[in-house]
């Protein structure tokens, strides 16, 4: 058996032995399904009623505000305004409106006043902007003579129905379905790179700071050394996300037989047995599940291993070159931030360009170029994109992969043996040109 081959099964059988390995590949989902289901309990919570004290001297407004499960509306147009305005800085109440009584209503649309100790939402002053404005709207068309409950009947409520060029009934949301997968997996990459890095990092410190590695590199060339130690990790992320995989995908199998999606003979629920709600939420459902298989799963799965390999690859690289040329991990805090930089942009330019326009110029540059296309490219491929857009990306970053370990090679055969200095930019350029 090679060198190469011994410290790959080194590394992966050191990393799968170990237990937080075990437990975070079966208690991660649960985690994560777990802080979905916390998430989702404290944003249906209630919270406070806030009590907003309304002070209107027209007397055309108060009718207007009732009470919701958030704001209770108090009519205190009677108090004078001194009074409640002390009442809200004793906070007596969480809010004051007051509105001013003049002449003519368009001086009213910048006279109306909210009086609080803490800035309100904006929802909840856009809200209140649009109640006040409607009323003075109607009072306007009404002061000019207007029908208004024909320009009521006049205004259009237009929903415009999706659907495919085959015929099929298409859904609302599907871009934000799709955006929400793509982006899933691309922060996963993300935080595998990260997390396998750092993992590729400590295990090159460690070797180093015990002298371990002036052992091993008697018998074992630095490059073979170094990797090893990125396969080897790379295998047992591989087989963590395998895990994940069909844990997530029978969920989903599972899922589909439960709400009746036609995936195979005799899996619809019959109409007859479902009623009023209950059959339109099962329908819609059916239908959401049924686009979600629908997608390119297979693509997207295959081209996650492959990218996950391929950035995990680069970027290890980088990080096992920290890791040698520094003797603790404090020291490597200056050399990681160029590093996660290239991640972040990514993940940032996955959700503000791929969701708008995942074809477009920005979006498929990025999914090209080799720090950035793990990430940007897995957010694109829910949406479709052309087997050769695919194909030149992994080329190409596969291709830098190769160009980079070169380089990170050179650092890490002088950085090995460096000890008890701390090293810079500039020494790292003298290592590359040694």
């Amino acid at each position: 058996m090679s060198i190469l081959r011994l410290i790959i099964k080194r590394e992966f059988v050191a990393k799968v032995r170990n237990k937080s390995f075990i437990v975070m590949t079966f208690l991660s989902p649960l985690l994560f399904v777990g802080i979905a289901a916390f998430v989702g309990y404290l944003s249906s919570m209630k919270a406070d009623v806030k009590k907003i004290a309304i002070h209107d001297e027209t007397g055309l407004f108060v009718t207007e505000f009732k009470n919701t499960e958030e704001y209770n509306y108090l009519d205190l147009s009677t108090v004078s305004l001194q009074v409640l305005k002390d009442s809200i800085k004793k906070e007596r109440f969480d809010g004051l409106l007051f509105v001013p009584k003049v002449t003519d209503n368009k001086a009213l649309e910048n006279k109306i006043q909210y009086i609080s100790n803490d800035s309100p939402s904006y929802t909840f002053l856009e809200k209140t902007e649009r109640i006040i404005a409607q009323k003075i709207t109607l009072l306007n068309l009404e002061r000019a003579k207007l029908d208004t409950l024909a320009i009521h009947n006049a205004e259009a409520k237009v929903s415009i129905g999706l659907s495919k060029a085959s015929g099929e009934q298409s859904l609302k949301g599907l871009n934000e379905i799709k955006i929400a997968i793509g982006g899933a997996f691309g922060y996963l990459i993300m935080m595998f790179i990260i997390i396998y890095g750092n993992m590729v990092m400590r295990s090159v410190i460690e070797e180093k700071t015990n002298r371990i590695v002036e052992i091993i590199i008697s018998s074992v060339k630095p490059f073979q050394l170094m990797m090893g130690k990125i396969i080897g990790t790379s295998l047992a992320g591989i087989l963590q996300f395998f895990i994940w995989a069909l844990i997530g995908l029978t969920l989903m199998f599972g899922a589909s037989l439960f709400f009746g999606v036609n995936l195979g003979p005799g899996t619809n629920i019959p109409p007859e047995m479902l009623n009023g709600a209950q059959e339109q939420f099962t329908s819609t459902a059916q239908m959401y599940i049924k686009e979600l298989w629908n997608l390119p799963i297979a693509t997207i799965l295959s081209s996650f291993v492959i990218y996950f390999i391929g950035g995990y690859f680069l970027y290890s690289s980088f990080y096992a070159a920290i890791g040698a040329a520094v003797d603790n991990e404090t020291d490597s805090q200056q050399f990681l931030l160029p590093i996660i930089m290239p991640l972040v942009l990514g993940v940032y330019i996955g959700f503000f360009t791929v969701m708008n326009d995942p074809h477009g110029t920005i979006a498929t540059v990025f999914s090209m170029i080799p720090l950035t296309s793990p990430i940007v490219m897995l957010m694109r491929i829910p949406f479709g994109v052309p087997w050769w857009q695919i194909l030149l990306s992994v080329s190409i970053l596969f291709a830098s992969f190769f160009f980079v370990v070169w380089f990170a090679s050179k650092i890490y055969r002088v950085g090995i043996l460096m000890y008890g200095k701390k090293p810079t930019w500039k020494e790292l350029y003298k290592w590359l040109n040694y």
